[in-house]
């Protein structure tokens, strides 16, 4: 009895301490995995909250349609890319002043933004001035080697800049004038003498003219309140206008189209905004579209570490025939059918 009684003592001690065990090890099970899940969650909260907020600096030369369209895709993708809420943008516009240009720049340097957008040809010779350090994107700059005074153009500046450009094939636009005006004589080009890109397309547009045998001459005004004296000026010995992308132009599209159209001269423009004020028709580009990608360029250069002095400046994918109807008919101009008409209001 004595032993039956000790060996069940000892048995149940065993059993005891096994159960023990058997909890101790539960516990700790329990814990490891609890612990496991919190570390995932922390990992998980961290990969959330780990998307940096950037900051942009955006300064637009100036109103109108084409940079407002440019700005807007540009604002378009950076929110797309980064997330919404991860990046601020502080957006000034210059309204076409040297000074005001800037007195914005300088504060985005200031401020040390993480990057700038330079919607047109003088914010970014202003912003490339201003800053050797914070990358510089451009949208609507015509070309970069003339506005940056590059001389060996490889196709990237090689310098904290780089963006999209507006220029359209200059020949084409030529040919559209051949096309649409045979019988023109006499061309007058048109722009503002401030503005280096739009130089730079009137010389490629004069040697388009120069191989099909048209005489031209340039009226170039040094501000919007030129523009009306060069445009009569133009209008008395010369049978069409042509006006490349030009901000001041674009901005003044009324004071040319209220000395043109009575004087039945047709304007052949650069870019759709231009044509819908005063042209009958353009070879265009997507300014939203150049606005956009320069975004993609933000996001390639923030997020993905990319090196802007290497990247090569971008343009237009693709360009449209369009036409100005209201201008077209009261002039009467016909149109052939692969141009797209342009909504005016």
């Amino acid at each position: 009895m004595k032993l039956k009684k000790i060996l069940a003592i000892m048995m149940a001690a065993a059993m005891a301490a096994a159960m023990t065990a058997c909890g101790g090890n539960s516990e700790s099970a329990s814990d490891s995995g609890s612990e496991s899940s919190t570390e995932e969650s922390a990992s998980s909260e961290s990969t959330e909250s780990s998307g940096q907020t950037y900051t942009i600096g955006i300064c637009q030369q100036m109103e109108h349609d084409a940079l407002d369209q440019a700005t807007q895709g540009f604002m378009d993708a950076c929110t797309e890319l980064f997330g919404e809420g991860n990046v601020e943008f502080d957006q000034q516009n210059a309204q076409g002043e040297q000074a005001m240009c800037s007195t914005i720049i300088n504060n985005f340097v200031s401020s040390d933004v993480d990057l700038i957008l330079a919607n047109a040809t003088l914010p970014l010779q202003t912003a490339a001035q201003a800053t050797a350090d914070i990358p510089i994107l451009g949208t609507s700059v015509t070309d970069y080697a003339t506005a940056l005074g590059i001389d060996d153009w490889t196709g990237a500046t090689g310098i904290n800049v780089s963006g999209t450009s507006d220029l359209a094939p200059i020949d084409q636009q030529e040919d559209m004038l051949v096309e649409l005006l045979p019988d023109t004589q006499k061309v007058g080009i048109l722009y503002c003498s401030a503005e280096p890109n739009s130089q730079y397309q009137a010389q490629l547009f004069e040697e388009a003219l120069d191989e099909d045998g048209i005489a031209y001459e340039e009226y170039t005004a040094a501000d919007s309140n030129e523009i009306q004296t060069v445009v009569n000026s133009a209008i008395e010995t010369c049978d069409a206008i042509y006006i490349p992308t030009d901000n001041t132009m674009a901005s003044n599209t009324q004071i040319v189209n209220n000395i043109c159209m009575p004087a039945q001269i047709p304007v052949i423009a650069g870019e759709q905004g231009i044509c819908s004020g005063c042209g009958i028709a353009t070879l265009s580009i997507s300014y939203y579209d150049i606005g956009y990608t320069a975004g993609e360029m933000a996001y390639q250069v923030l997020a993905e570490g990319e090196d802007i002095s290497t990247m090569e400046i971008q343009t237009a994918p693709e360009v449209t025939k369009m036409y100005n109807p209201t201008i077209c008919e009261e002039l009467g101009i016909e149109i052939p059918e692969d141009y797209e008409a342009i909504e005016t209001e």
